[in-house]
């Protein structure tokens, strides 16, 4: 995850680059991904330390939509496609005066949480369950969208009431926020140019780690700043990643990371599942 899935989704949740990259290229595939998952992480809301009522709505929601089954319904919907029921929302302005729920999140990470002209969308925004917990709460929902690397502070700060932003459950994290029940198994994977045979022959974790490791630092890989990806590429103790002998390269967003790839500026990107499966489809669309 982040540090802390033909799909047609392209058409609202990718920025307006990707467009342009996927009008002015042939129907060749370009890139492509790695089909082994390298960790195993999961993904839960990071609420405010000082806010257990908040806490205990958030992980009553869970439950609910767990036990009913609209949790999978929910994420079944964004992985398939299925544009025609998918909510949007305002952002809404923040208002002390006002009950609000105040949400601090990344976009774009499809499908978690995105957006479509001005407006919010996703499985978390992880929308859609933002709004069933501003709901339950009589709360208006207000959605914050800041760089991933700031979300963890702002709910700490007090600037916001929650993370819901595909984030990673860590003890580091725990430090700054407390956690809800987890909602979403996630893992990392590589995004690689499409016909690159470097991990063709790799079936398990410890193969793909082993070509990682016969690397040097003129292997240069991308992550989205602030998340698992750049932690298990660079090595990070707490996390119990060894890191490899490559070069890091952090960027602003997933598909920034995915569009120097095809630029031919670094050589892999290394990024969640779900969202590598998003921007590998609609870039080859």
């Amino acid at each position: 995850m982040k540090k802390i899935i033909s799909l047609t989704l392209v058409a609202i949740m990718l920025v307006a680059s990707v467009f342009c990259f996927a009008a002015c290229r042939d129907k060749e595939d370009v890139v492509d991904y790695v089909k082994i998952k390298l960790t195993d992480e999961q993904y839960a809301y990071g609420v405010n330390k000082n806010d257990p009522a908040l806490l205990a709505t958030v992980n009553s929601v869970l439950a609910e939509l767990k036990t009913t089954g609209e949790l999978d319904k929910i994420v079944n919907k964004y992985f398939s496609g299925d544009k025609e029921n998918i909510k949007t929302f305002d952002a809404g302005k923040e208002d002390t005066s006002k009950n609000q729920l105040v949400v601090a999140t990344n976009t774009p990470f499809s499908p978690f949480e995105y957006k479509t002209g001005d407006k919010y969308c996703g499985i978390d925004i992880e929308i859609e369950i933002a709004a069933l917990i501003a709901e339950e709460m009589g709360a208006e929902l207000v959605i914050k969208d800041m760089n991933f690397d700031a979300v963890l502070t702002a709910v700490e700060t007090g600037k916001a009431d929650i993370v819901m932003a595909g984030l990673t459950v860590s003890e580091e994290r725990e430090e700054q926020v407390t956690f809800s029940d987890t909602y979403y198994n996630a893992s990392q994977v590589l995004i690689v140019k499409a016909g690159d045979t470097t991990f063709a022959d790799c079936k398990t974790v410890a193969d793909v780690e082993a070509k990682l490791n016969a690397m040097n630092k003129d292997t240069i890989i991308g992550y989205q700043n602030g998340t698992t990806g750049g932690l298990y590429v660079e090595g990070d103790a707490d996390w119990g990643f060894a890191g490899f002998p490559v070069t890091a390269k952090g960027y602003d967003s997933a598909v920034s990371a995915t569009q120097a790839l095809v630029n031919g500026q670094i050589d892999f990107v290394m990024v969640d599942e779900g969202p590598a499966q998003i921007i590998v489809k609609s870039m080859n669309e």
